[in-house]
């Protein structure tokens, strides 16, 4: 008879699963055994943390969930940020970890965490498994709640002894699940919210991403012909190059895109999680907002809407299209302030100097990647120039993290974008704060012969929080380090190394590393002091300008 791990792996084979990351521990071995015959491909990291960033990464881009493994205690906490990653990101995920037997305790207490208790709040289910004839069972619901809306992470707990017990069980079979369209009566309602409008507005959201939304929502901006504006988290679901395109609020007030938000009368939020960092406050402007989910709104201090549209979006929307298309004459009301948001956002661009500012680096990055190619960032000061200057062509090509907001996460998201497009030009974007976390990972990169560019953004600190320091008129104090050589950090692990020492080396730097494939580190150093001038004086100043006088 089959094992409990034989019935594990071959339900996960059902579930369609190709791979799985981690790192196995001693309670694991009949796992590792069942896999090593399987068809399914044991991607051996350097850290558990990686580790659960991929599987995050690959239920982000395929809206299916990625699996992770771990051992007991130790291995399966390190896996808590990444769960918490996925959890509030919304990526479907499956994290599998091991236990000590529970028929019998002949080790006693050691090593034993309670992992179960611990994942509850950062997970949609924790479940230890107890028998192996069950495992079929538990593992397609596992699959189907961390799909279900809100996508999520799910943990399971295979005890050693259940792995290795012998059962027979039958395969649970797996079927589609369509979501509902949104009831008429909200379909109708928003409509005549859309319709009433004298300077409407879209805001795309995270959820806005999801794979199976991106291509109806850009068919709803075309027929309504109605300005939008993404969050961090909701660019590329509409071309970023479409005429109507205002901006990304990368920050949540001042900027200009602000200017758009705060004149309009209606916002229309598609996909809005509040797990993001508000892209705007409510009832400063007085504007009415319609919030279109898939699931109802949360509501916050910054967002309350006034109306919900709840159920899938791509349908809903398209009712909704249908019953106004044609008929918006103020649909384009607030164009005009378009170029003026747009100009401002690019300026300063093209500049010259060395070490390179964040405007010029964003350009530079977006003429060397193609627009179906993926840009990984991690967690820094350059996520804000980039939610705001990157132009985005396709949907999830800048995979930025603005709900947990964690470092660490940018390379080993990078990883599995590339194992799963290796075709495509990917960079993984990171402060040399955040790369030396899981700097680690490029052992496996280039173990898995993988073809990817990392770009470390070098100022020797932990430039966000720095740059906050001072800002706040604290002193500089506790947020400077020493780095590696880059170059020759990058050699040691089998990957080449780059130092660009000139502005204008950064692009064909760029280009010759993509040419060349296989895994190369191009370190550029940074200058910040862009993000003073820009993000405080400058919007400091508009709004001065903007205010009348007393």
């Amino acid at each position: 008879m089959p094992k409990g791990s034989d019935l594990l792996v071959r339900a996960l084979e059902d579930e369609g699963v190709e791979r799985i990351f981690g790192i196995p521990g001693e309670e694991n071995l009949d796992v590792v055994e069942s896999l090593r015959t399987s068809k399914i491909e044991l991607v051996l990291t350097r850290h558990e943390q990686a580790a659960a960033f991929m599987a995050a990464t690959y239920g982000r881009l395929t809206g299916k969930p990625g699996v992770c493994l771990s051992t007991l205690g130790p291995g399966a906490l390190n896996f808590t940020t990444g769960a918490a990653y996925a959890h509030l990101g919304a990526m479907p995920m499956i994290i599998i970890t091991g236990q000590k037997g529970i028929l019998k305790a002949r080790q006693a207490r050691f090593q034993i965490v309670d992992v179960i208790a611990s994942m509850k709040p950062i997970t949609k289910m924790s479940r230890q498994i107890v028998s192996a004839s069950s495992i079929p069972t538990i593992v397609r619901d596992a699959f189907r709640v961390a799909m279900e809306e809100r996508p999520g992470p799910v943990l399971l707990e295979l005890p050693e002894d259940i792995a290795a017990e012998e059962a027979e069980a039958f395969a649970v079979p797996s079927h589609p699940i369509d979501i509902p369209v949104a009831h008429p009566r909200s379909i109708e309602h928003a409509a005549r919210m859309i319709l009433a409008a004298e300077r409407p507005l879209i805001m795309l959201g995270a959820a806005a991403s999801r794979p199976r939304a991106t291509g109806e929502l850009a068919g709803f901006v075309q027929r309504t012909q109605i300005p939008f504006f993404t969050t961090q988290m909701g660019k590329g679901t509409v071309a970023g190059g479409a005429h109507l395109y205002m901006g990304t609020a990368a920050l949540s007030e001042r900027d200009y895109v602000h200017e758009a938000i705060d004149q309009a009368d209606l916002i229309i939020a598609i996909g809005h999680d509040t797990v993001e960092k508000p892209p705007f406050f409510m009832g400063q402007s007085g504007q009415k907002v319609l919030h279109v989910s898939y699931i109802p709104a949360n509501v916050e201090e910054v967002y309350y809407p006034d109306a919900e549209v709840v159920g899938d979006l791509g349908p809903s929307l398209k009712l909704i299209a249908e019953r106004v298309e044609g008929r918006l004459e103020n649909a384009g009301a607030l164009l005009p302030l378009r170029q003026r948001i747009l100009d401002h956002i690019t300026d300063r661009a093209g500049e010259d100097r060395f070490p390179v500012t964040p405007q010029r680096l964003v350009r530079d990055v977006r003429r060397v990647i193609p627009e179906d190619g993926i840009v990984c960032l991690d967690n820094g000061m350059y996520k804000i120039w980039f939610a705001r200057n990157y132009r985005t062509y396709v949907a999830n090509t800048l995979l930025l993290d603005n709900a947990l907001a964690t470092m660490g996460a940018g390379l080993p998201s990078a990883m599995m974008a590339a194992l799963l497009y290796p075709q495509r030009r990917v960079m993984a974007v990171c402060g040399d704060g955040g790369f030396m976390m899981n700097s680690q990972e490029l052992e496996t990169a280039v173990r898995l012969k993988l073809n990817l560019v990392v770009l470390i953004l070098d100022d020797s600190a932990y430039g966000m929080i720095r740059w906050k320091q001072a800002v706040d008129q604290f002193p500089d104090y506790g947020m400077t380090f020493s780095n590696p050589d880059f170059v020759l950090y990058a050699k040691a692990y089998g990957a080449t190394g780059h130092r660009v020492e000139a502005v204008d080396d950064l692009v064909p730097t760029l280009d010759r590393a993509f040419a060349a494939g296989g895994v190369h580190l191009v370190a550029v150093p940074i200058d910040y002091s862009e993000n003073t001038r820009v993000l405080v004086d400058e919007l400091s100043e508009k709004v001065r300008d903007l205010t009348p006088a007393a």
